[in-house]
């Protein structure tokens, strides 16, 4: 299908000129970005020029192929990323060339029209966020992006803000999946691949989420995979291979020279092509998790080094937005910030949807506490929050989403549970004593499930990441407690970019097991396959739909007529 191209005034595209305008030398409108090409003609190519000693400037050589949607044209726009609620809106973008003046974003609906000012979020004018407030819930706006001279960036696309939290719509849909991060990797056929799944593939199982047009999106952490040390093998502790290509300067600033410009090199590329501009009329809630923080979890990442946590404050101030104010949420939680933007949250979100839904988001990295009289994976406040919530009245159905997945264990140290591999039995155990785990963090976990458990008037639902896999289970059991009378539904919401060594039998020998401290019944035995999951909303149930696509045995075709594998449904109490 030809590139529609739309015109703001019936003469040529507004698009098209702007092409023009932002084109490079050897860059044409019609032309696939050189990205060797558009970094030598760009404020981007004097950052690259500092990178000219470092090994990682082989990242800059690399296309930089965004996604192309026939049925609309974005211009000079790489992606868009919007967060909704009832009241506001936060977009996060990035454009082909710098702009050395602020863009505006028009927002049309309601009887109103809105001009908002781009605030560039990098140091050379490629990143820019939009903040709107005041907007009227369950509006269907008309978004547009224009430069400083008025000329149009992108197609017009809509956008709608979520109902008001006394509203009652009768159903909503979400998406969910985890792990959609990491470098490209090599695909020939079936059965014949490498490293994570290509970009194309993890676009294609994406696409074919949102082809079931839910009504928001939440990514579960591991959203970029460049982990700056190692965690095993000959040199725990050490650099990592990306931490020597990467030659971060750890005692320097992030944005501004080098640093800011290895940084983008690393997350372009794991982010802008595998999103492009699919999800801009989708809302999106990105929580992050160990990798976000440019490391995996061991007993040698935590706590998390300053440097490292502004890596990851920074790339989600580029990339996608933080969590949006809720009226329940206290302000004051860890990670948040007041500010022209409202109360913004990096790593605890809430996504309300009338009184139908609540979704509680929960990054337990960030406050992981490892100390033997204060252990715990949330801060007090957090945990207290998410007790408040769960025993709140004021929705249909509420869902917890953390970011480390309750039910199973890989044997890893950063988990619940103190379940650890028996090289001998080659299975797990508790028998032995898991190296520098705390016994805290499952106290905590069992606080969380004692709070579910206690939630008469709602079904329990637990849905998350982490794992690699795709899996389903209801625990009856933990510890102590019995939660037969109202056990906890808990789901793996199935990754999107997962390398082979990346799935827990591969690199840790095992795959993910119930834990002993668990009874837990096992509806879908957690399978290390790339998928998502689909959830609806109604006023007297919740539908959970699994998807799943297996590399070795399914044809990329395949994807695009996915149909879930496995279908729960959960009757919510009178």
């Amino acid at each position: 299908m030809e590139k529609r191209k739309f015109t703001l005034d019936g003469s040529f595209s507004s698009v098209q000129k702007n092409r023009r305008q932002f084109a490079s030398p050897g860059l044409s409108a019609g032309s696939g970005i050189d990205r060797r090409k558009f970094l030598a003609g760009t404020a981007g190519g004097m950052a690259a020029a500092l990178l000219n000693s470092w090994p990682l400037q082989a990242m800059a050589a690399q296309a930089l192929p965004v996604a192309a949607d026939s049925d609309w044209d974005a211009g000079v726009v790489r992606h868009l990323l919007p967060t909704v609620n009832d009241t506001r809106i936060l977009l996060k973008t990035s454009l082909l060339r710098p702009l050395a003046t602020p863009p505006l974003l028009r927002i049309e609906g309601g009887g109103t029209t809105r001009r908002i000012e781009g605030r560039m979020n990098d140091t050379s004018g490629e990143f820019w966020q939009f903040y709107a407030e005041d907007l009227t819930p369950s509006i269907h706006y008309q978004l547009s992006l224009q430069d400083g001279s008025g000329a149009s960036l992108c197609e017009p696309w809509p956008l709608a803000t979520f109902p008001a939290p006394q509203q009652r719509p009768d159903q909503a849909r979400m998406m969910f999946y985890t792990c959609a991060g990491g470098p490209q990797g090599s695909y020939r056929g079936i059965g014949d691949r490498s490293g994570n799944l290509p970009t194309e593939i993890r676009n294609r199982l994406l696409r074919r989420g949102l082809s079931f047009t839910p009504d928001a999106v939440i990514a579960n952490g591991d959203h970029i995979y460049w982990d700056l040390h190692t965690w095993q093998g000959e040199n725990p502790g050490g650099l990592s291979a990306a931490g020597q290509r990467s030659n971060f300067d750890y005692q320097g600033q992030v944005f501004g020279g080098s640093n800011e410009a290895a940084m983008k090199m690393a997350v372009d590329s794991q982010i802008i092509p595998v999103y492009g501009t699919d999800f801009r009329s989708t809302p999106v809630f990105f929580l992050q998790d160990d990798h976000d923080h440019w490391e995996n979890d061991s007993p040698l990442s935590y706590p998390v080094p300053w440097f490292q946590l502004q890596l990851a404050r920074a790339t989600q101030q580029l990339y996608y937005p933080e969590f949006l104010a809720d009226s329940a949420r206290p302000a004051g939680l860890p990670w948040s910030m007041r500010s022209e933007r409202g109360d913004l949250s990096e790593s605890f979100g809430t996504l309300r949807y009338g009184q139908l839904a609540e979704v509680l988001l929960y990054d337990v990295r960030r406050t992981l506490n490892v100390g033997d009289l204060n252990a715990a994976f949330l801060d007090s406040a957090v945990e207290q929050w998410l007790h408040e919530r769960t025993a709140s009245h004021d929705t249909r159905h509420l869902v917890h989403v953390p970011s480390n997945p309750p039910g199973w264990s890989a044997g890893k140290w950063g988990e619940w549970y103190p379940d650890v591999l028996d090289r001998d039995t080659g299975s797990l155990t508790t028998s032995v004593t898991k190296p520098y785990w705390r016994q805290g963090w499952l106290d905590q976990h069992d606080r969380l499930l004692q709070s579910l458990t206690d939630m008469r008037h709602r079904t329990p639902l637990v849905i998350s990441g982490d794992l690699h896999a795709i899996g389903m289970g209801e625990i009856q059991r933990s510890g102590s407690l019995d939660l037969r009378a109202n056990p906890v539904t808990t789901v793996l919401s199935g990754p999107v970019g997962t390398s082979i060594r990346g799935f827990p039998s591969v690199v840790r020998g095992i795959g993910s097991t119930p834990s002993a401290h668990l009874d837990l019944n096992e509806q879908v035995a957690p399978l290390e396959e790339h998928g998502f999951t689909l959830v609806d909303f109604l006023q007297d149930r919740t539908e959970v739909r699994l998807f799943k696509w297996d590399v070795n045995s399914q044809s990329v075709d395949a994807i695009d007529t996915l149909e879930p594998f496995h279908t729960i449904e959960l009757e919510a109490p009178a």
